[in-house]
């Protein structure tokens, strides 16, 4: 029979930059005890998305700030919303360019992930914000 298990995590990022939950939600695939499905995750903010990504090297992430500082660069003249900061606009941008849902196949009660892949809130703001993600696992 089908179930249907969920959850909402709190992940407090501290800075601008990737912050890796994987451990979190491998813990929320083993407490649900289902062996076969698929995960959901969402990102419940505009400011914020989601990623899969190398978590072997650092360096990864950090490319992958500086890639998008020069693509979405804070303060830019011109932009009408910017009531929360110079950064304001930009994580909008940043978050409108990544995602803030993705699907992960649960096989044999693990997660379908690669050796080197994590799941990572992505926080586009530069100051500190606690983001909520859900975790919605459909499976049996």
């Amino acid at each position: 029979m089908v179930r249907v298990v969920s959850r909402t995590l709190e992940i407090n990022s501290r800075r601008r930059g990737l912050f890796e939950f994987t451990d979190q939600v491998r813990g929320f695939v083993v407490d649900s005890g289902l062996r076969q499905g698929l995960l959901t995750l969402f990102c419940l903010h505009t400011s914020a998305s989601l990623l899969i990504q190398e978590n072997a090297d650092p360096d990864v992430c950090h490319d992958l700030n500086a890639f998008f500082a020069e693509l979405s660069p804070d303060g830019q003249p011109g932009w009408r919303h910017c009531s929360e900061g110079p950064d304001d606009m930009s994580a909008h941008i940043r978050c409108a360019l990544t995602q803030t849902s993705i699907g992960i196949p649960l096989v044999e009660g693990r997660l379908a992930l690669g050796t080197w892949q994590g799941i990572y809130l992505w926080e586009h703001r530069s100051s500190p914000h606690r983001r909520r993600v859900l975790l919605h696992l459909l499976g049996e």
